[in-house]
Parts: C-alpha cells; structure tokens; sequence
C-alpha cells in the first residue's frame, strides 16, 4: 500500500517549522546533542532532524517521544486544548 503524502498549505508548513525551531530551542537550552535527544528518544537522529524542522512526514509518536526527553511531555495535553470555535458551535445549538 502506497503512503499517501500529507497535503498543507504554506501557513501551515511555517507553523510546523515553528513547532520544529522550538523544540531545536530547547533541546539546546538543555545543552544535548543530537546524537544524546535520538538515543533517548529511540530515534535515528536524522528523524530528530526532521523534528526540528518540523517535517509533517514524521510520526506524532516521535514528536512525543523528543517532547518526553526534553521534559516537555505536558505540552502535549495543550494540542486542541482550548476549542474556542467547538464552544461556540455547541453554545448555538442550545439556544
């Protein structure tokens, strides 16, 4: 079965990039390596790299995976946390 490749937009691809900067950021600001984050993370560093630069091709688990090793785990939970637009929607439907 062919893999079917993830269609983005461009805001979307520099969001994801962000998302890549920052965890870079932090794995520095820890004073790791590459090759110390990969390990940890049971990741091949040239997947790491692509966490950093926020490629959409890599699994949800290895972005956890990076997140867990940096201690940044409970970032996590903040994904589609605040549904702003959810609340609204289910607020109309009741009046």
């Amino acid at each position: 079965m062919a893999k079917r490749k993830q269609t983005l937009f461009p805001k979307h691809i520099k969001i994801l990039g962000l998302m890549g900067e920052n965890i870079k950021l932090a794995r520095k600001r820890r004073k790791l390596t590459t090759v110390q984050v990969a390990e940890r993370a049971d990741i091949v560093r040239s997947t790491l790299y692509l966490i950093e630069k926020g490629d959409p091709g890599v699994s949800i688990g290895s972005y956890f995976n990076v997140l867990r090793v940096l201690g940044l785990q409970d970032d996590f939970l903040k994904l589609a946390d605040d549904d702003e637009f959810g609340r609204k929607l289910q607020d109309l439907e009741l009046l």
